[in-house]
């Protein structure tokens, strides 16, 4: 152990309530694979002694390290595995929120629970409650469709919609089809399938089967929507950063009474023909200040998927940045 230093010990156990050596096991992972995680990701050493930790680095850094170690122990009740994105994201949000606690918004989905893993991700599903008209913007890998879709699920099940409308647009702005083999489902079929994924996984295949054939549930190209009024419905358009400012336009006074409408897009990633401005661009500069609406904003550190992309998403960033 480094003596130059700061150390700190902390326990994750007291004298009335022991801690758990099958958390702790859980906790620290295997060959500490979780512990090395912490120690790369704050700059710190960290030794187990049974249900005590020795933390050493900087004092600010020592302080995150034991709030990560309390809320991943904490995350451990009835033996629950630890995900390696969850461990991010809890240092993630420790780093953010220092001496804060947050407690995330969730949604009882009929096969699993959904839990907002940093504030903007907590904050969007607030968003999504209170505004007819939500934009999530910010980089592929936050969560913005799977929450979308997470809250989608919750209002149809307690019959605050009627039905779930899932649209993108289809080969860039264009909705060039013609080229592709198949008849139009099979043609757009890779298109949606992120949101089909996201309804399997929340409702389960047999459902969403019953659900689409009732009609409960349509997924469709953004060219689909024209000369139609959506009423009643939770309307979710995915990859918006590739509409025009008219399709978007056209989406948006789609909207009607009861409806509730989230568009999700990634700046960055705009794969518009040279020329053509983006309708989400457009959109987030004329109506961030229209009454109803309100963006939610990602960042590199809402990313949910492996930690490199989220450097890699950084590194791209700062690059753009500084072009």
């Amino acid at each position: 152990m480094n003596q130059a230093l700061p150390a700190q010990t902390i326990s994750l156990g007291s004298p009335d309530v022991p801690a758990d050596n099958a958390r702790l096991s859980i906790l620290c992972g295997e060959r500490h694979r979780n512990i090395q995680t912490i120690e790369q990701e704050l700059l710190v050493k960290c030794y187990q002694q049974g249900a005590d930790f020795v933390l050493q680095g900087n004092v600010e850094q020592i302080e995150i390290a034991e709030k990560v170690l309390r809320k991943l122990y904490q995350l451990t009740q009835n033996n629950n595995v630890l995900e390696e994105s969850r461990i991010y994201q809890v240092i993630n949000n420790m780093s953010e929120t220092a001496s804060q606690e947050i407690e995330f918004a969730r949604i009882q989905a009929p096969l699993k629970q959904v839990i907002a893993k940093s504030k903007s991700q907590s904050d969007y599903m607030n968003a999504i409650d209170k505004y007819d008209v939500v934009f999530g913007i910010g980089p592929a890998g936050t969560g913005k469709t799977y929450l979308a879709v997470a809250k989608a699920v919750d209002a149809l099940i307690n019959d605050e919609v009627s039905r779930i409308v899932l649209v993108r647009p289809v080969v860039e702005a264009g909705e060039n089809l013609g080229f592709l083999p198949g008849d139009i489902s099979q043609k757009i079929d890779p298109y949606l399938r992120p949101l089909y994924d996201s309804l399997y996984d929340l409702l389960g295949y047999e459902r969403v089967t019953k659900l689409i054939e009732r009609n409960a549930i349509e997924l469709a190209p953004l060219a689909y929507m024209r000369g139609r009024t959506l009423s009643d419905a939770f309307v979710i358009m995915d990859e918006a950063q590739n509409t025009t400012v008219s399709q978007m336009k056209m989406l948006l006074t789609r909207t009607g009474f009861g409806s509730k409408v989230v568009i999700n897009g990634d700046l960055s990633q705009v794969d518009l023909p040279k020329g053509t401005y983006s309708g989400l661009k457009h959109a987030l500069t004329i109506l961030s200040n229209v009454r109803g609406i309100l963006v939610t904003k990602f960042s590199a550190k809402d990313i949910v998927r492996h930690p490199l992309v989220q450097r890699i998403v950084e590194a791209y960033e700062k690059n753009e940045r500084h072009d």
